[in-house]
């Protein structure tokens, strides 16, 4: 992506400073530079706690927001609109000390996303989560779906490219 302003490190420190995340004890620990892979950790503080003392289901589910809808933006750049659009969590077991959540987004995922919207085609990729305990136990399971839609001026764009394409053969 070309954006000066939405590099790895930059969007970290931000995300980091967002009073949503800040003060529900979560922190980014780590972006990679191609936005394929995030690593969250929820911290376990007084002011995130439940009546039984273990993480507020809300800020498990924070913990999950925006990510995927951030490293698609990060991968895809300014042609694509990426919009979270529907989300779920299950709860599996209490979180009775620090969670993590690591993000994976593969090769094949973003290519089948870009081929999905290669003409303007709206897409509605799914991504599950799983929030993990200090012990490695799954305390939740989160699922996503976004929409991705490659943005009017550039739907275009493609629609000339592929006459190019035919005329050339």
């Amino acid at each position: 992506m070309e954006n000066q302003f939405y590099r790895p490190g930059l969007l970290r420190f931000a995300l980091n400073m967002w009073p949503p995340f800040w003060g529900a004890g979560i922190k980014v620990e780590s972006i990679s530079e191609d936005y394929r892979r995030v690593r969250l950790r929820l911290k376990l503080r007084w002011w995130n706690r439940n009546p039984y003392r273990t993480q507020f289901g809300g800020s498990i589910f924070s913990l999950t927001d925006p990510i995927y809808t951030l490293m698609l933006m990060g991968i895809l750049g300014d042609e694509y609109y990426v919009w979270d659009k529907q989300a779920e969590i299950s709860f599996i077991k209490p979180g009775d000390t620090d969670l993590t959540a690591d993000f994976i987004l593969s090769d094949e995922t973003v290519q089948e996303i870009k081929q999905a919207t290669v003409n303007g085609e709206k897409y509605l990729p799914e991504f599950i989560v799983n929030v993990m305990n200090d012990r490695g136990e799954a305390v939740s399971r989160v699922r996503r779906v976004l929409y991705v839609r490659k943005k009017p001026q550039h739907r275009q764009q493609a629609w000339f490219d592929e006459i190019g394409d035919y005329d050339s053969k």
